[in-house]
C-alpha cells in the first residue's frame, strides 16, 4: 500500500515547496515513484476540486483515509485573539485543520523555520508560531508533549528555504523506517548537527581573523558584516544549492535563516559588537580566551592569506 503524504501551506511564501520541486537527485516524480508515495493533496500540485478536496479532508478527519504523512509549510497563525481567522480555508481557520490531521497523522513534518519556529510573523500581531516551538522554546501550537502516531515528535527542518534534499531524505528515513535522530530543536542531527561555518571555504580567513569589511573581499564576514555561520546550525555548507554554491562561497554573510530567532531585529550586513568583539561569539567560545587567541591569531596571519583579501 502506498505511504500517503498531505502538504498544508500557512502562513507563508511558499519557497519550501519551490524548493522541493527543484530536487534533483531523485527529482520528484522518482521520489514519489521510489518511496511509492501517493500525494493526496499539495496545494502547487495537486488538481482536486474544492468538493473532491473536502471530501478527502472529511475522509482523513474520520479514520477512514490514512495519512501517514503531514507536512505543514509556514507558520501558524493564530491571530486575531486566538481564532486563527487571519489564515482560513473555506471559513475555517487552518490552524484548527493543521491540529486535526496531525492527530491523524503517522509523521508530522515542518518544512521550513516558518513552521518550524514561527519565523517572520513570531514576533507580530497575527500571533504565529512554529507547529511545536516558538522561536527557542518548546510547545509552540501543538504543545510541547504531541507525539504523531508515530511516537515521534513534529520533525522539523527548518531553513529559508529548506533544501530539497533535506526534505527528501528525511521522507525516506521515516518512510523507510530509519532512524532519526533529532537535536533538542527537534531537527534532524545529520543535517543539523554542524555548525554553517564548519564547512565554510573562508575557514582558515576566519581562523587568522582576516576580516571582511566590504562586499567583494576575500575574508571572513563574521566579525564586520553580520555572518550567522559560526552561530547557526545547519546544511548550507554540506549541501550545496545546485550542486555549486552556498551564501557564504559567493561573498554574503549567512543570514542565521535556520536558526530559532530567524529573522533576527537587527541589519543583517552588521555584526553587532562591544569594543570591536562580536556580541555574538561561535557557539561554546568563552570571551575571555576569544579576545587573547582572536588577538594571536591576527598577528600570526600568513601572508598568503592577506595578500588575498584584493578586491574582485
Amino acid at each position: 500500500m502506498a505511504a500517503t503524504l498531505y502538504w498544508i501551506q500557512c502562513g507563508g511564501c511558499g519557497g519550501d515547496t519551490i524548493s522541493l520541486l527543484g530536487a534533483d537527485s531523485p527529482d520528484i516524480v522518482e521520489l514519489l515513484t521510489l518511496l511509492d508515495i501517493e500525494i493526496l493533496w499539495h496545494p502547487s500540485i495537486s488538481n482536486n476540486t474544492h468538493s473532491q478536496h473536502q471530501d478527502l479532508l472529511e475522509r482523513i478527519l474520520a479514520g477512514r483515509q490514512n495519512l501517514d504523512v503531514l507536512c505543514v509549510e509556514g507558520t501558524i497563525i493564530r491571530g486575531p485573539g486566538g481564532t486563527g481567522m487571519y489564515d482560513a480555508i473555506a471559513g475555517r481557520p487552518k490552524k484548527d485543520l493543521v491540529a486535526s490531521l496531525a492527530s491523524q497523522a503517522r509523521f508530522v513534518v515542518a518544512v521550513g523555520t516558518c513552521a518550524s519556529f514561527g519565523g517572520i510573523g513570531a514576533d507580530g500581531a497575527v500571533e504565529a508560531c512554529g507547529v511545536q516551538f516558538l522561536k527557542w522554546e518548546k510547545g509552540g501550537f501543538l504543545g510541547a508533549e504531541f507525539t504523531a502516531r508515530s511516537g515521534l515528535p513534529v520533525v522539523n527542518l527548518p531553513g529559508c528555504p529548506c533544501h530539497s534534499d533535506v526534505i527528501v531524505s528525511t521522507l525516506t528515513a521515516l518512510l523507510g523506517g530509519q532512524s532519526i535522530p533529532l537535536s533538542k530543536y527537534n531537527t534532524p542531527l545529520i543535517w543539523y548537527g554542524l555548525l554553517v561555518h564548519q564547512g565554510c571555504t573562508r575557514n582558515e580567513y576566519h581562523e587568522y581573523r582576516v576580516e571582511d569589511q566590504g562586499f567583494g573581499e576575500k575574508g571572513c564576514l563574521f566579525f564586520h558584516m553580520g555572518c550567522h555561520g559560526p552561530l547557526a546550525y545547519g546544511p548550507c555548507n554540506k549541501v550545496l544549492w545546485n550542486r555549486r554554491s552556498s551564501k557564504t562561497r559567493v561573498g554574503v554573510p549567512c543570514f542565521g535563516c535556520t536558526r530559532p530567532d530567524f529573522p533576527q531585529a537587527y541589519p543583517f550586513y552588521y555584526t553587532r559588537n562591544i569594543e570591536g568583539i562580536p556580541k555574538q561569539l561561535p557557539d561554546g567560545v568563552d570571551r575571555a580566551h576569544y579576545l587573547a587567541y582572536k588577538g594571536m591569531a591576527a598577528a600570526a596571519a600568513p601572508d598568503r592569506l592577506k595578500d588575498r583579501r584584493t578586491r574582485v
